[in-house]
């Protein structure tokens, strides 16, 4: 809030009475402090400059005054928050951000970083609503000059990779230099066109989906544990962030992030077990935005019968907190709110696209099930025998083809109910392997977890330079042994000869062409590309 200025009164003139000092005094303190509230009006806010611009900082943060901070506060506007324009980001300004980033479950740490600014814009209607570049509403190429939710949904992909791009929805000559840029680095054409090979490609990454989900939806286990990986451990994080603790927010519930829910719980009077069951998600959820707001509604299953039978725009309700979890974990990019807006029912109707159902945006019995048959596939009774057996587990997956509700079903091994066609499967395959032989505890989405933990000789992991059948085995295409820049991958050893051997992978080509699935290939050391073998037990 922009300051009235002072001056200086002016020493008197010497020869002046006393009491005709104080009349007169008084008559230029009064006829300067009119002039001063009547003739001078408050300085105006700095002129808004986009978050992404050069001119604005990488993050954003309480004591700063510029037009990166009156953009800020226009977008937090937006979204209801009712902000005195000024550019000046205050203690109300960082209330406002921390209530934003609970109700979107990023990092609520009150910075306005990257993911931040990505979501203010694409969820303030100042960029169309993403939609999944694989959906029917997208075309086979997406190209320079168009603007659509598909645009957006690539400049959100472009960004996870690192590419600096404003999420507008306009694919203009900033996108289409980071489109280059990425199939330059991957190997592909370049051509700036996005096709369907370079939508593979910005689809497969190693990572898990990172969409905003409620802990206390079907969409994530009853309870959440060290070991897991996803969306519902990146909000838990994001969650304990907004209560004090200061985790990185990658995911990964290792043991940083056991150590915060521990500390969580016992300052919050809970049992002190490091499992986040009903009772730890739900001290969560209270006063998350700081100031006495308790959040989103509490999720309700869309088949209660305290759901209605449609669910439509306009109605706002644990049902709706549901349904946007739901829709988030297929690949939505919603602000889990518990309010169906435009967003949401833009969202609804890509799904039903992709399902091949009436679309209507209401998610009525067909649409509901469709939502379910995403993240609740059929139970596969685990078959244990140890680290002995994860060959013959892996072995009986083969033909298991991606996208299909069995692949689907691998992502429950570390808390993911994504279908397979939207994100790089590899390591979760290996976490449901794991799971599914009792071998070790470990799960984790992403291939340098596998390989950090083996490294450090944790989860009854270790590395082994004698490779043997139902070992795991990482690859760094790249060579460089650091598994973690997007061109890495893992499987299971099927047969070893010398400096040849076969593996069972998942998330990988069908031998001789065909869909992507769980397959037997054939590999070898000394290939060009880096491998790491691990011991299970």
């Amino acid at each position: 809030m922009s300051r009235v200025p002072t001056r200086r009164r002016r020493r008197p003139r010497r020869g002046w009475g006393r009491t005709t000092l104080s009349a007169a005094a008084g008559v230029v303190v009064a006829t300067l402090t009119a002039v001063l509230l009547v003739a001078s009006p408050a300085s105006a806010a700095p002129a808004p400059i986009n978050l992404f611009s050069s001119s604005c900082p990488g993050v954003i943060q309480q004591g700063q005054i510029s037009g990166c901070v009156t953009e800020l506060q226009n977008l937090l506007n937006r979204h209801g928050a009712g902000l005195v324009v000024d550019g000046d980001f205050g203690p109300r300004t960082l209330y406002a951000v921390r209530a934003f980033q609970s109700a979107t479950a990023i990092a609520v740490d009150g910075l306005v970083g990257p993911q931040t600014k990505t979501k203010l814009y694409t969820t303030s209607g100042t960029a169309p609503a993403p939609i999944n570049l694989n959906s029917s509403s997208c075309p086979a190429n997406v190209v320079r000059g168009q603007i659509s939710g598909c645009v957006t949904e690539l400049q959100r992909l472009l960004r996870r990779y690192g590419y600096t791009v404003e999420v507008d929805g306009d694919f203009g000559p900033q996108t289409e230099g980071a489109v280059r840029s990425f199939q330059s680095a991957l190997g592909l054409g370049v051509d700036g066109i996005v096709g369907p090979i370079t939508k593979h490609a910005l689809y497969n990454s190693d990572e898990s989906p990172g969409a905003g989900v409620d802990l206390r939806s079907t969409s994530c286990p009853a309870n959440i544990v060290q070991g897991q990986s996803g969306g519902c451990v990146a909000t838990l994080q994001a969650l304990l962030n907004g209560k004090g603790q200061h985790l990185t927010v990658d995911s990964d519930f290792g043991p940083l992030t056991l150590a915060a829910v521990r500390a969580f719980q016992q300052a919050a009077g809970l049992v002190v077990d490091g499992i986040v069951g009903p009772n730890t998600k739900a001290a969560l959820y209270s006063n998350i935005g700081g100031g006495g707001s308790s959040g989103a509604p509490v999720p309700i299953n869309l088949n209660s019968s305290s759901c209605p039978a449609n669910i439509v725009r306009g109605q706002h309700s644990g049902c709706v907190t549901e349904l946007q979890s739901l829709l988030n974990h297929h690949g939505a990019e919603l602000a889990v709110d518990g309010d169906f807006g435009p967003l949401t029912e833009a969202a609804v109707r890509d799904f039903q696209v992709e399902k091949g159902l009436s679309v209507d945006g209401i998610v009525g019995p067909q649409t509901k099930g469709a939502l379910y048959g995403v993240v609740s596939p059929p139970p596969s009774p685990p078959p244990g025998g140890g680290a002995a057996n994860m060959l013959n587990v892996a072995a009986a997956e083969v033909g298991t083809i991606e996208g299909s509700t069995r692949a689907n079903s691998y992502g429950a091994a570390v808390g993911l109910s994504l279908s397979t066609s939207n994100y790089a499967w590899c390591a979760t395959f290996v976490s449901w392997v794991a799971k599914q032989t009792g071998a070790t505890s470990y799960r984790n989405s992403y291939v340098v977890g596998w390989v950090r933990q083996a490294r450090a000789g944790a989860y009854g992991l270790s590395v082994t330079s004698s490779p043997r059948p139902g070992d795991i085995v990482a690859f760094d295409w790249n060579g460089g042994l650091d598994f973690n820049d997007g061109k890495e991958h893992i499987g299971i050893v099927r047969s070893v000869n010398g400096s040849s051997f076969t593996t069972v992978e998942g998330n990988t080509g069908k031998p001789g062409g065909g869909p992507d699935g769980v397959w037997i290939k054939d590999r070898g050391t000394g290939q060009g590309y880096d491998v790491l073998f691990i011991r299970v037990g």
